[in-house]
């Protein structure tokens, strides 16, 4: 029977919270997502990760129609797993006071309509700050997850079994990520370690700092899935550690540096390349669903 737990996993994030204005080729109207998504899934991405838009604003907007019109026109023509983000203030035009409740609104909705398989579960909070606006001394804003938000999240996940896909900006993330995973008995969470080169969360996508998120994963959350990708960052050179290491990856408008003049299928195409020269086997979605489910026991297993 074929491993299928050592297959690399490609997510395509196609369009973030950025609006046009910061990444001029994302896609806005629910036709060119739903077609980005279809053509990004054959060209080697089994994971679609998306934001909804307000078509007439151009501004995100977490509508659980909209989403649920993108997701059945991605999964009529293709097969993938497909998830959508929560609002956060700052990111987002939601109210600075909006709770748990508020941000997860859409996530309970689609999930009760059994549109979900994965669910953004962010553990933890940081600075934004951009270093272009550092040098014109604009002031950045703080990305907040309060635990008890992050915890009623988790509980819509283990309601409705969903796997958690945590975007770990700092290191404390995968602390309290991996101590709420246990406490709160959730599917197994996939932890998508965040890079930047034009933020200053976090780290830079250098080796040491890959190097320094896996000695802590093996400490806290062993045999877990992880996935590397980031925020104005280019992963691709790291793609080769990533796949010897057992890993995934992300790419995509949202993660790619602000003003990438590539497409998202062309993005999807140079990693899943880098992937399979690295010597890595692009898993397809039923194989991911397999693995994130499989994985963490086998590891464990075999200690």
């Amino acid at each position: 029977m074929e491993d299928v737990t050592s297959k690399t996993w490609l997510e395509v994030a196609l369009n973030g919270p950025w609006t046009q204005k910061k990444q001029s080729g994302i896609p806005i109207k629910v036709e060119d997502i739903v077609q980005q998504g279809i053509d990004c899934v054959n060209a080697g991405a089994s994971i679609v990760h998306v934001h909804a838009y307000d078509e007439q604003t151009g501004q995100q907007k977490d509508d659980v129609d909209v989403y649920k019109r993108i997701i059945d026109g991605i999964r009529s023509k293709v097969d993938a797993v497909v998830y959508p983000t929560v609002p956060a203030s700052g990111m987002n035009p939601i109210a600075q006071e909006s709770t748990g409740e508020d941000r997860y609104a859409h996530i309970e909705s689609l999930a009760k309509d059994g549109y979900l398989e994965w669910t953004v579960l962010d553990p933890g909070s940081c600075n934004i700050s951009h270093y272009d606006h550092l040098k014109e001394d604009k002031v950045g804003y703080v990305y907040q997850n309060s635990e008890r938000d992050v915890r009623h999240g988790m509980g819509i996940a283990r309601q409705y079994g969903l796997h958690p896909s945590y975007a770990i900006y700092e290191p404390g993330f995968i602390r309290l990520g991996a101590t709420l995973h246990w406490r709160e008995s959730t599917l197994e969470p996939v932890y998508r370690l965040m890079f930047s080169s034009g933020f200053t969360f976090g780290f830079p996508p250098e080796d040491y700092a890959l190097t320094a998120y896996l000695n802590l994963l093996d400490q806290v959350a062993p045999g877990c899935n992880w996935m590397m990708s980031g925020l104005d960052v280019d992963v691709i050179p790291l793609i080769p550690r990533v796949v010897m290491e057992g890993g995934h990856i992300r790419v995509g408008l949202e993660d790619a540096p602000f003003g990438c003049d590539k497409s998202n299928v062309e993005l999807v195409e140079k990693a899943a390349e880098a992937i399979q020269m690295s010597g890595g086997d692009l898993a397809r979605a039923a194989e991911v669903r397999l693995a994130a489910s499989s994985a963490k026991r086998e590891a464990l297993a075999g200690m």
